[in-house]
């Protein structure tokens, strides 16, 4: 069994870390502010995303993660730093840490190696990668040594996971580049042909975490958006219905159920009987989107629930995997001096 000090959960929207006996501790958008001459980095995180969009040209703010994937080495490993230097102040570790990260379950062997390579030139002794749906499933306290089968779907920023895990492994796993991102980018293409408005990325974000839906509510929420009109090009404030959020994600949230019925279609009968009787389990900042559950149970006849703090489970599984190590262990990639 390994003992590990630190899970980071390296979203494209956020970045959590959990370090051992403290809990999650950072929990910051994965944005970095740095000056296009020397890429100086001058701010990441919170103070990083207040930046976006009123930067002058010598300086750019950037998400060095997309999709699940490092575009950005360098930018990415000094954010990792800035973190992972943060987050060892909140709890005194002597020596240097053992560090495990989680990446998408379809990432490739360059792209697995580039994570690794990144968190461990933060100092780390050794580095642990361990795919995301299944770390989720120890941060949710899923019983994975169980003989029952058990689906996790875990929608992130950047890519939506599927995994089914059982008798202390995983039975099946996917990975899709649809995920809160994709929302976001749904409720600006929506806006801007609805009602001729442009909004920001920022301004989008916010309002799906207002009144984004995917299944209709009792009452129509109402939220509110500041853009620029297409027409002529000045400031203007959007009044939007929370029945308009439903039409605007549509596709989208339509690719992932797609996805969790391909999952249910390719594994075992048993375990599709399993998972009918204890339902589907939702982890992820995406899954947070009003209704998502319900639009679940109704277009796949299975039961969904959203975990408690969902968008903590996959860097609280990281930080606590050493306990399923003789089954996943073998499958991490480890890095030390």
């Amino acid at each position: 069994m390994v003992n590990i000090d630190i899970g980071i959960d390296l979203g494209s929207s956020n970045t959590v870390i959990y370090i051992k006996d403290k809990g999650v501790v950072v929990n910051q958008p994965s944005v970095v502010a740095y000056e296009v001459k020397g890429k100086r980095v001058i701010a990441v995180g919170n103070k990083a995303k207040k930046m976006l969009g009123k930067t002058p040209e010598e300086i750019e703010v950037v998400r060095p993660i997309r999709n699940g994937v490092i575009s950005d080495y360098t930018l990415t490993e000094r954010m990792v730093k800035a973190y992972v230097r943060n987050a060892i102040q909140q709890r005194r570790i002597w020596g240097r840490p053992t560090i495990c990260v989680c990446v998408p379950s379809g990432v490739t062997d360059v792209e697995r190696r580039a994570v690794e390579d990144a968190v461990y030139r933060t100092g780390a002794k050794m580095v642990y990668i361990l795919e995301e749906p299944f770390a989720a499933a120890v941060g949710t306290k899923v019983d994975i040594d169980g003989q029952y089968g058990r689906m996790i779907v875990d929608i992130g920023g950047g890519t939506t996971d599927i995994a089914v895990v059982s008798k202390g492994s995983v039975n099946y796993s996917s990975s899709m580049k649809v995920a809160g991102d994709a929302f976001d980018e749904a409720i600006i293409k929506y806006v801007r042909n609805r009602h001729n408005v442009l909004l920001g990325d920022v301004s989008a974000e916010q309002l799906k975490i207002d009144i984004g839906s995917v299944y209709p509510r009792e009452k129509d929420a109402v939220g509110y958006a500041k853009g620029k009109e297409l027409v002529r090009g000045l400031p203007t404030k959007l009044t939007v219905k929370s029945s308009e959020m439903i039409e605007a994600t549509k596709e989208v949230v339509g690719q992932i159920l797609d996805a969790i019925k391909l999952a249910m279609e390719t594994i075992q009968p048993e375990l599709v009987a399993d998972i009918s009787e204890r339902g589907i389990l939702l982890t992820g900042g995406g899954s947070k989107i009003f209704g998502i559950d319900k639009l679940i149970e109704e277009k796949l006849g299975v039961k969904a629930k959203v975990v408690p703090n969902p968008e903590l489970a996959v860097a609280t599984g990281a930080g606590t995997a050493n306990a399923y190590t003789d089954m996943q262990v073998k499958k991490l990639v480890i890095k030390e001096d």
